[in-house]
């Protein structure tokens, strides 16, 4: 494939190639899988350039292992932070043309590659690679289904004219690309990529509440309550629908909205208002419903996990070591017994040994490792419930641990335990927060290279914005109902890997000053392996820590197990 995109090329210097897809999602369905099939890089974030000379890729922290492992021999491998691709692009000489799918690109990539490199010509094309693909898997076209008010807390109507309402203000429409955004706005969920329960739409609406839906109608549910005022067109109509809108204020999220959706609002003559999608801060800020939803599914999910454990140290005593995928397969098995369970929220992070030193290693793409007679295992994985979406991660102890692995899992436990003991005034963003949990390893010289929390929907994506803890400034404030993670690690190449993740809801705290204060209250309720504890570096606080989670953890899942799995509950959250 790379051969014959270079044939194509003809007087571009290169073509562009990043992991994002028409929606930009992370997430892609096997037809959008374009850097995987050409690059044989498999991660969820990541961008190419395929030249003349040779195949470049950009990947970030979490990656740098894997990526050697996949591209082919020769390829020049580059660190997207540390030696951004706009550095590249900036080198080029005067003229240079770059060509590039403009739908695969969001509007702000593409204006910060401009003002980077104000010499380069980037080339908005048909998508080379879909072009040359042969057998491309089709695009997905599956029904949707309904979440209905008891869970989501609202009906479409009340959300777009609140919405609307919102930015009347300042423009006539709103231009929502994103299909998770379509899904919380329209209450529709849909199996059309994996690991995210949405349908592929697009959608305009107006300041007075209607909606314009880019979605083919025969895929809505007949149960779908969208009340009045909403339009359903089919999506090859939206090129038609933005260029009427000659002369009017159409609000614009540039970093969530291909490129090409951005130019044909110009082209039309449009007046383009830049701002934060009008959807992101209800959607983050979960309400009644849909909290309660969360913890339910958080309860089934703790439930299968604990399941999970307790086969998983039944079999390792036998002097049993299953492989990555066989422990993968059953934790699966125990989620699928669970009432609702849709899929899980991203492919299982089954990583034994020296393969847990890859934050995002996934075993698909090997040989699947048996588990070590003596070290670590760790499993990050997660479930799509139409009550909730889950993420959680434990490191486990098989056979003998060294007292450095013991270590660190005390130092990784500690950053949690003080993130997730915050309290904080109104007004505070995320990476004001993330000290916290990397303070105990800075102290003794270590670090982790991805962020330390995430948001995460309901029955939508679980890597949800704005919200996010991590080191690069995020000015999007803390909310009352935003769900994120709480998930600092330790990585060692080639020899293990540590990583302790809950999910948190921001909530509110008594307090007396004048200004309102928030905290995080657990949603996940799931034993942590006591046996990775180092008890001499636990203050006194935090083991009172451990003990009330542990406790909570017997008192909320206990009653849904029974026998062998409840008493292996009992045992793994007695107090230390």
């Amino acid at each position: 494939m790379i051969s014959a995109i270079q044939a194509k090329l003809g007087e571009l210097h290169g073509w562009l190639l990043p992991h994002d897809d028409d929606y930009l999602n992370e997430y892609l369905p096997a037809a959008n899988e374009r850097l995987a099939h050409v690059t044989g890089f498999t991660g969820s974030a990541g961008i190419a350039l395929v030249t003349q000379e040779a195949l470049h890729i950009w990947v970030d922290g979490r990656y740098r292992v894997q990526v050697r492992s996949q591209v082919p021999a020769g390829t020049q491998i580059h660190h997207l932070v540390e030696e951004p691709i706009g550095d590249y692009f900036s080198a080029l000489p005067q003229g240079a043309r770059i060509g590039f799918d403009s739908f695969c690109v969001s509007a702000r990539q593409l204006a910060a590659w401009q003002e980077a490199a104000p010499q380069v010509e980037f080339v908005h094309q048909a998508n080379l690679v879909d072009a040359l693909w042969e057998g491309r898997p089709a695009l997905p076209h599956s029904p949707g289904f309904a979440l209905p008010v008891a869970i989501t807390g609202r009906s479409c109507q009340d959300k777009r004219q609140a919405l609307g309402q919102a930015f009347a203000a300042r423009a006539d429409w709103a231009l929502l690309a994103q299909p998770d955004s379509l899904g919380w706005l329209t209450n529709l969920r849909g199996g059309d990529v994996p690991r995210l329960p949405v349908l592929l739409m697009r959608g305009l609406l107006h300041k007075d509440g209607r909606l314009k839906l880019f979605v083919d109608q025969a895929r809505l549910p007949a149960e779908a309550e969208l009340g009045d005022g909403v339009e359903v067109l089919a999506p090859d109509t939206l090129h038609y629908e933005l260029a009427a809108l000659k002369g009017q204020k159409v609000l614009v999220d540039e970093a969530l909205t291909p490129a090409a959706l951005a130019l044909a609002l110009k082209d039309a003559g449009a007046v383009i208002v830049k701002g934060l999608e009008p959807t992101l801060v209800p959607k983050a800020c979960k309400n009644a419903e849909e909290l309660a939803g969360m913890r339910e599914a958080h309860l089934r999910d703790g439930a299968a996990v604990s399941q999970f454990l307790c086969w998983l140290d039944a079999i390792v005593a036998k002097g049993q070591r299953p492989d990555e995928s066989t422990l993968a397969d059953k934790l699966e098995s125990f989620r699928l017994a669970q009432a609702d369970y849709l899929e899980p929220s991203f492919d299982t992070i089954s990583a034994a040994g020296a393969n847990a030193a890859l934050p995002h290693y996934n075993f698909r793409n090997g040989a699947p490792a048996p588990l070590p007679q003596d070290g670590l295992y760790l499993v990050d994985s997660g479930g799509q419930y139409p009550l909730g979406t889950t993420d959680v991660t434990r490191t486990l102890a098989i056979g003998q641990v060294t007292a450095e692995q013991k270590r660190l899992f005390t130092l990784v436990l500690k950053g949690h335990i003080a993130l997730g003991s915050a309290r904080f005034v109104k007004g505070t963003c995320g990476h004001q927060l993330d000290l916290l949990a990397r303070a105990p390893l800075w102290a003794q010289g270590y670090d982790y290279d991805h962020g330390t929390g995430h948001g995460v929907g309901q029955c939508l994506s679980v890597h949800e914005g704005p919200q996010r803890i991590g080191k690069a400034a995020n000015n999007h404030p803390l909310l009352p109902g935003m769900v994120l993670s709480n998930e600092p690690g330790y990585y060692r190449e080639g020899a293990f890997g540590i990583r302790v993740e809950n999910l948190v809801v921001v909530s509110e705290r008594q307090a007396e000053g004048d200004r309102p204060v928030y905290g995080f209250d657990n949603l996940t309720f799931i034993p942590m392996d006591r046996r990775l504890l180092d008890l001499s570096l636990l203050s006194e606080e935090e083991k009172g820590w451990w003990n009330r989670y542990h406790g909570e953890v017997l008192e909320k899942i206990g009653p849904r197990l029974e026998g062998e799995s409840l008493a292996w509950l009992e045992t793994a959250c007695a107090p230390l």
